[in-house]
């Protein structure tokens, strides 16, 4: 168990230790679907991960979040999805009080010393990782994990893939990225599954805001 701060309640983490692995995949998760799911036990395995961690945020910075379900009601979709003793959903940001990828990711570097944290995202988002805030930051904390999406093209061209080129690996050597320094990345193959929660929300409501 952690402390944000001496004035803050206590924020509890999922199971960690010094020496493993754990993938963070954040996101707002509405929905949480297959592809979630998916693309973490792909990861898990291509990259040798002893666990993954569903950040399920209280809001994309980046997206627009007007109707976004209560916090409570996505983490409970999340674990009825990830069914999985190595998938661990938390949403301990809102214990915290981050709103950027980055303050979350060195927030859990500072507090978790020896844990090998990788961050996994869906190649769309590499898409629009240089909007991020401070990614350039983001990329020299922990290695980074694109995992390919059915359907959609690689975004090699894209601001952040052509400045973060000379320290991707070659995708043979996924299994040695968590023990690699940052900056280090790895494009995964091999996903089928071309879901996204915001298609999936246009089924469900045709006028729902894009929120990712």
């Amino acid at each position: 168990m952690a402390r944000p701060g001496r004035e803050g309640p206590p924020v509890r983490l999922p199971p960690h230790a010094p020496g493993l692995t754990i993938g963070l995949f954040g996101g707002s998760f509405d929905p949480p679907h297959a592809a979630h799911r998916a693309a973490s036990l792909l990861a898990m395995k291509r990259l040798k991960l002893d666990r993954v961690w569903w950040l399920v945020t209280p809001g994309n910075p980046l997206k627009e979040t007007t109707g976004l379900p209560p916090l409570a009601d996505r983490m409970a979709a999340a674990r009825a999805l990830a069914r999985h003793p190595r998938v661990n959903v938390t949403g301990f940001e809102a214990g915290i009080g981050t709103r950027y990828s980055y303050d979350t990711i060195a927030w859990l570097v500072r507090r978790c010393p020896g844990v090998r944290f990788v961050w996994i995202m869906g190649a769309d988002n590499l898409g629009n990782f240089h909007r991020w805030q401070r990614w350039r930051a983001i990329a020299r904390l922990v290695p980074i994990a694109v995992v390919d999406r059915g359907g959609h093209r690689a975004p090699f061209a894209a601001p952040a893939a052509l400045a973060l080129a000379r320290w991707r690996l070659p995708e043979a050597q996924a299994g040695r990225l968590a023990r690699t320094a940052p900056p280090a990345w790895v494009f995964l193959h091999g996903l089928k599954s071309p879901l996204s929660s915001t298609a999936l929300r246009r089924l469900r409501d045709p006028g729902a805001a894009t929120r990712g």
